[in-house]
């Protein structure tokens, strides 16, 4: 009866297992951000279409002209999108569809779609997005010099600004 028990508990452990790594891998989310910017790559700059839509799952999710980023959110590492791309103002629509896999160590990731349309390697078009903190963040954080006007460790020196002692 003892091993029969320790079977079951052993085959509920496995089957438990089993359905976290496939969560892991189907049922990561991501957010993709597409870039239009231009992009230097070998010393020549990337030509930048004048407009680049952005379909994922059937849902248009941007439609970007120069300098400009939209985004999408997007479960599990295959990656599937259809651009729409207009070289120049006036010009019929050209219809490229990507697939990709997503990187798993990443959650925030940036595309630049001029460079991926150009050829490019996967590790100049491809990024991790990291979010830069606002203006009201940084004004509460407290900035502390010593007498030569250098920024110092933290917050401990403040009370020692300027006063010469050692």
């Amino acid at each position: 009866m003892k091993s029969r028990q320790w079977i079951f508990r052993l085959g509920a452990l496995a089957v438990i297992l089993a359905v976290a790594a496939l969560m892991f891998v189907v049922g990561r989310g991501h957010t993709v951000y597409f870039d239009s910017k231009a992009e230097t790559a070998g010393g020549k700059e990337v030509a930048v279409p004048y407009k680049i839509e952005v379909v994922v799952d059937g849902e248009k999710a941007a439609k970007l002209y120069e300098g400009e980023r939209g985004m999408a959110s997007t479960m599990g590492q295959n990656f599937k999108m259809r651009l729409d791309i207009t070289q120049e103002k006036g010009q019929t629509k050209k219809t490229v569809n990507v697939g990709m896999k997503l990187p798993y160590s990443m959650d925030g990731i940036v595309l630049n779609l001029p460079a991926m349309l150009a050829g490019l390697p996967q590790e100049e078009y491809l990024s991790e997005f990291i979010p830069v903190p606002s203006a009201e963040e940084l004004k509460d954080e407290e900035v502390v010099t010593d007498e030569f006007g250098d920024l110092t460790g933290g917050s401990e020196d403040a009370g020692m600004e300027g006063d010469g002692s050692e």
